[in-house]
């Protein structure tokens, strides 16, 4: 399958970042032992007996392969700060990363279209500078930039909206984002297909440019959204870990910033396998609503607008 493929290659990829993750937080000094010894005064010899206990004394090599063998069975152990099941606390964050990034994509890809077919039926108007700028804007400025901006204007000077716990402003951000990551390969495709000869028919038929931009050429640009939109979702990963710290929401974000800063070992290589799963299949759904969007790449044809 054509699939199989790319497939292997990103399980792979996978696999290698949870490894070097699993070593990367061991070469951190200290350990959730010594967390817990400065915040609860333990002794040496009950950091020791807790460090035998969860098996922190063991060679890494030993540790990672019993911590993927329980991975693989669906346990990912319990949190060395809390003693919870690291699963019922993922459970937990999860809703609100899902809501977060829903919301953002939901709003960048409306915005990026409503922009990119604006732009196509009103070429000589003010929508393909907008384009333009929101795209230079996703490039040139970091969404954690504009997240510190927006608690700073928002909410520390004109007090519009609270701090922490809102998700008005990182949806706005990261939407905003989005929609400039979009809107202007979309619009490009738009125009690489408007200059297509069947439009050209369908203009000498008398169709107004309203007409031929959302029934001829949208759709044929369709492969092209599917597969930006793809890759937009894979970051959109770390830009929600980067809203959800900054504006306390309690996502998986917020749960992998304070594992790291308390060494809790499991909880940080479970979020890192759920965010290179997410950007696995974020990128496989890409794949297939590319070639749903346009068959002929199933079969090594070009995709719309290839030809010229």
């Amino acid at each position: 399958m054509r699939l199989a493929g790319p497939i292997l290659r990103q399980l792979l990829t996978a696999l290698a970042i949870v490894l070097v993750v699993f070593l990367l937080v061991r070469t951190i000094p200290g350990d959730a032992i010594d967390v817990l010894g400065i915040e609860g005064d333990l002794t040496e010899e009950e950091m020791a007996g807790r460090r035998a206990e969860l098996g922190l004394d063991r060679p890494w090599i030993v540790q990672f392969r019993l911590w993927a063998e329980a991975a693989l069975t669906g346990d990912l152990g319990l949190s060395l700060r809390f003693n919870r099941p690291v699963s019922d606390m993922l459970l937990y964050a999860a809703p609100s990363t899902l809501t977060l990034a829903g919301l953002s994509l939901s709003l960048g890809v409306v915005l990026a279209v409503t922009l990119a077919v604006g732009a196509a039926i009103w070429p000589g108007g003010f929508l393909p500078a907008l384009v333009q700028a929101l795209n230079v804007w996703s490039i040139a400025v970091p969404t954690f930039v504009v997240g510190l901006a927006a608690i700073l204007v928002l909410s520390v000077w004109l007090g519009w909206l609270p701090v922490r716990g809102q998700l008005l402003s990182p949806v706005l951000i990261l939407g905003l984002d989005i929609a400039g990551q979009i809107a202007k390969p979309l619009h490009e495709e738009l125009k690489e297909v408007a200059a297509s000869p069947f439009i050209r028919t369908a203009r000498a038929k008398g169709l107004s440019r309203r007409a031929i931009v959302l029934g001829h050429v949208l759709p044929n640009a369709a492969g092209v959204l599917a597969a930006v939109a793809g890759l937009v979702l894979g970051g959109l990963v770390g830009g929600a870990l980067t809203m959800e710290v900054l504006f306390g929401l309690p996502g998986l974000g917020s749960i992998a910033f304070q594992a790291i800063a308390g060494r809790d070992y499991p909880v940080v290589q479970a979020v890192i396998i759920i965010f290179a799963l997410a950007v696995i299949v974020a990128n496989l759904l890409a794949d297939l609503a590319h070639t749903w969007a346009d068959p002929r790449l199933a079969s090594g044809g070009a995709g719309p607008g290839g030809g010229g």
